[in-house]
């Protein structure tokens, strides 16, 4: 049984994780009028019995979207917001853009921009996108574009990941208009590089993210790691074909760790990037270059997504006969698992089951409930002859609802499924 949540003529987005309230109770999602024209001017949730609310209204030419919620109280939200007052020198784009995060009334700058040479340590200096709260509501993982590389050299511009502690507020000194503080400690966290070398563990991107477990995972030796992310890297075979595939960054447990500078400064220079913190190395947990169909898909779009126990991290790749299925990997490596043997290709971004075992995804144009153990298949929204939007399908924290998108008289609406 499905129930459509969203009746008013115009697009309603939904983020592709944590878009449910920790009681289960409201969707926040934004109202831009394309996944892909960022000009939303408001932020707004909406409840399971259909009541709305604005949560956020943009002003003085800025727009904001890709909201998501606190997985845990005190409820907070995270948003991308642009640039307010934004002229041909400084307007939305990919590094020109920051996080918000919303608690009732009050409303902070996430990330501190320094883009002024000496560049302070905690700020960034350029672009941070697609914020999301590790499970404990702690930490903030983002994806980040550089301003300070792309006016050097565009190519060095690379799409990177990174992570936002509650460490202390960064505040830079002001030397240009578009500079301002932040109210968290801020440090990529993925190394990356215009020139891979072929066959190599280089990656030229870092992208499509998602914490590891709800409290990390458990290591070969039996001891616990408390938090990773994993992320996809664009990579490049022996025969210079672009493979992404799936990697891994192991994350201090203290956040004052986050603050040491490794070999190079966490700042970056006038002419590098930004450089992770001391002991921080990304591990690669795919090899499939040699695959009929190697690497990571990239339609569907889709988000690395683990377990709640954190021993499998789950993606999509093609399968022998070139269909695109379910796959897992352990974040210690090994061969990556197939979980899904579907006649049909996956469709859509996925999330799993609050307590795993489950996943929830778009096949055969229905919204599907894939066991994780047998790859058994239950349709849980009738096929019809458009597909719901494949943007994202996301199960909520008690795991009585999955949320997805529809095109309705050619609007694209907020719908849920009941997944008992």
């Amino acid at each position: 049984m499905e129930k459509q949540l969203t009746f008013a003529p115009r697009h309603h987005q939904l983020t592709n994780i944590n878009v449910w309230t920790a009681d289960s109770q409201w969707l926040v999602y934004d109202v831009r009028p394309s996944p892909s024209d960022f000009s939303g001017l408001t932020l707004e949730r909406v409840s399971i019995n259909g009541e709305h609310d604005i949560l956020y209204s943009a002003s003085d030419g800025a727009y904001v979207g890709v909201v998501t919620a606190s997985p845990v109280l005190p409820q907070r939200y995270l948003a991308i917001h642009g640039p307010e007052h934004p002229d041909a020198s400084w307007h939305y784009d990919f590094h020109h853009r920051r996080g918000v995060v919303i608690e009732g009334p009050a409303v902070q700058t996430l990330d501190a921009c320094d883009i002024t040479p000496p560049f302070t340590p905690g700020a960034l200096r350029g672009g941070s996108h697609v914020h999301v709260y590790s499970p404990d509501g702690r930490r903030i993982s983002f994806t980040y574009n550089d301003h300070v590389m792309h006016e050097f050299d565009i190519r060095q511009d690379l799409r990177n990941v990174g992570v936002a502690v509650p460490l202390r507020a960064v505040c830079p000194a002001k030397q240009h208009p578009r500079e301002h503080d932040g109210s968290h400690f801020c440090v990529l966290v993925s190394q990356t590089t215009s020139q891979p070398r072929p066959g190599s563990d280089d990656i030229s991107r870092a992208y499509e993210e998602g914490w590891v477990g709800q409290y990390g995972y458990r290591r070969a030796d039996g001891s616990h790691q408390h938090s990773a992310l994993a992320f996809i890297g664009d990579t490049l075979a022996v025969n210079g074909d672009k493979v992404a595939e799936v990697f891994i960054v192991d994350l201090p447990q203290s956040d004052a760790d986050f603050a040491i500078a490794g070999r190079e400064p966490l700042q970056g220079t006038a002419t590098s990037l930004p450089a992770p913190p001391a002991g921080i190395m990304q591990r690669r947990l795919t090899f499939s270059h040699s695959r009929r169909w190697p690497g990571v898909v990239s339609q569907p779009r889709h988000w690395l997504r683990s377990t709640a126990d954190g021993s499998e991290i789950a993606f999509l790749m093609k399968d022998e006969q070139g269909i695109v299925q379910l796959w897992g990997i352990s974040p210690l490596g090994g061969e990556p698992r197939q979980i899904s043997r579907s006649p049909w290709p996956m469709q859509s971004a996925f999330s799993w089951h609050p307590q795993g075992g489950q996943l929830a995804i778009i096949c055969d144009n229905s919204v599907m409930q894939i066991n994780a153990s047998s790859g058994a298949m239950r349709r849980l929204t009738p096929r019809r002859q458009q597909a719901p939007v494949g943007d994202a399908v996301v199960w909520s924290p008690d795991g009585r609802y999955i949320a997805f998108l529809r095109q309705i008289d050619g609007w694209q609406q907020i719908v849920i499924a009941d997944a008992y």
